[in-house]
């Protein structure tokens, strides 16, 4: 498995390198953003692990070129650790916003869970919102024929969610559905959420859909 991992800091790239070295990955490094593109497009690596403060191109912007064309795993590790930057970067279609100081081995097995459940743009699928809810008894959310492509995390996320709708699922109930036992956490999974309502929520930051359920979890609504 190849990896590129970005940042202008030679030494921090240095330890990000040699944690996934040990691991078994090939890695190709770049230390600003368009040298970066650029070793993307030369090595389609399967990873990017990729810092936002970078010389010539920011890691938001690097992030975007490259979602704009492919669906490789993004992992934003940086300092800046705000809440304006975290949504940013998660809508710039980073698949996980982590933040320095960070524990290399939670970064690659974050990596790890990131590749084992990345597939080929044919292993996604297009959710056609308003058929969904069609199928679904009792229910009958008034989205319009649109179209959402989602990526293999976000449908098991929804599958996960729809399997119930009207009912609360808790944090954990679902983490463990998507993620499995060990391998995910609650900041992940809040992450999660935020992309698929970017995608599926007519107002994301007004969720009509996917209810948060304050101490508990979520729960997919039901309209009657």
């Amino acid at each position: 498995m190849r990896a590129l991992v970005v940042d202008d800091d030679r030494v921090f790239a240095d330890i990000v390198a040699f944690a996934l070295r040990r691991e078994g990955f090939q890695v190709i490094e770049a230390f600003d953003g368009l040298v970066a593109l650029q070793r993307w497009i030369e090595n389609q690596p399967d990873l990017i692990v990729l810092d936002v403060n970078l010389p010539k191109m920011d890691g938001f912007t690097v992030c975007q070129r490259i979602r704009k064309q492919a669906d490789t795993p993004i992992i934003l590790l940086t300092v800046r650790d705000s809440d304006e930057d975290i949504i940013y970067g998660l809508e710039a279609g980073a698949d996980v916003y982590m933040t320095k100081p960070f524990s290399p081995k939670q970064l690659v097995a974050r990596a790890r869970a990131l590749l084992r459940r990345s597939h080929r743009p044919s292993d996604q699928y297009v959710c056609q919102m308003d058929k969904i809810y069609s199928d679904q008894p009792g229910t009958g959310l008034p989205f319009s024929s649109r179209q959402t492509l989602l990526t293999p995390m976000e449908r098991r996320l929804f599958d996960c969610l729809k399997s119930c709708p009207g009912q609360t699922l808790s944090f954990d109930a679902i983490i463990c559905q998507v993620w499995g036992q060990t391998e995910g956490d609650r900041t992940l999974l809040r992450q999660l959420i935020h992309r698929l309502r970017l995608k599926l929520e007519p107002d994301p930051t007004h969720p009509t859909y996917i209810k948060t359920i304050p101490g508990i979890g979520y729960r997919l609504a039901t309209m009657l």
